[in-house]
Order: C-alpha cells, then sequence, then structure tokens
C-alpha cells in the first residue's frame, strides 16, 4: 500500500517561498506519478503541477514561471518550490501519486492522496 505524507506548508507574505515535500512508502514499481492538488475553501479541487515519465513536469498556468515540481525517484519524494507566492495560492496542498508512466494535471487520473499541508500567504 502506497502512503504519502506531505510536510513543508506554513504561513507566509505575499512575495515569499516555501517548499513542500511529499514522500511515498510502499512503492514497489517505477513507472509512477505524482503530482500537487490544492483547495481553497468553498473552492474546486485544482491540480497546481504534475511529475510523470510522459514528458516531465506540467503545470497549471497560474503557477507557471513562479513554482517548480521534481520527483525524486531514488527517494519517492516530490517536492514543491513556491517562489512569489500570492495570496490567492492559499490553500490545501495535497500530493497524489498514479501507478502510470502517464501523469495528466488532472486530479482524477490519481488514486492515492496524503492528507494535505496547509500554505497561507497574507498580503
Amino acid at each position: 500500500v502506497v502512503e504519502l505524507v506531505e510536510s513543508g506548508g506554513g504561513s507566509v507574505q505575499a512575495g515569499g517561498s516555501l517548499r513542500l515535500t511529499c514522500t511515498a512508502s510502499g512503492v514497489t514499481e517505477g513507472d509512477f506519478c505524482m503530482g500537487w492538488f490544492r483547495q481553497a475553501p468553498g473552492q474546486k479541487r485544482e491540480a497546481v503541477a504534475t511529475d510523470g515519465l510522459d514528458g516531465g513536469t506540467k503545470y497549471a498556468d497560474s503557477v507557471k514561471g513562479r513554482f517548480t515540481v521534481s520527483l525524486d525517484r531514488a527517494k519517492n519524494t516530490l517536492y514543491l518550490q513556491m517562489n512569489n507566492l500570492k495570496p490567492e495560492d492559499s490553500a490545501m496542498y495535497t500530493c497524489a501519486s498514479r501507478l502510470s508512466p502517464y501523469c495528466p494535471l488532472s486530479a482524477v487520473y490519481f488514486g492515492t492522496w496524503g492528507q494535505g499541508t496547509q500554505v497561507t500567504v497574507s498580503s
């Protein structure tokens, strides 16, 4: 059973940076993909970024140029470096994994989810 544990959330002022980490345990296959998703109160869950073998990283338009996702397959760990944070980035950030080399930027394709880590950006 794959389990995901996130860390690194917190509160920052606009323009600041945070780095999220998601460590996967129980992974037995190499061709998996992982991604970050976020959900603010009263909003739908949205994809932030994914990293897979089908062409590498994908980003939501709202975070392009500010966020960087990277998957260290040797450590089964996914990172999300978030720079120039904005108040609208405030949300619960959750990582997810999928046992496939194909990594769509959509939550419906992911079957394993972590508990999430809160990110709050103040203006």
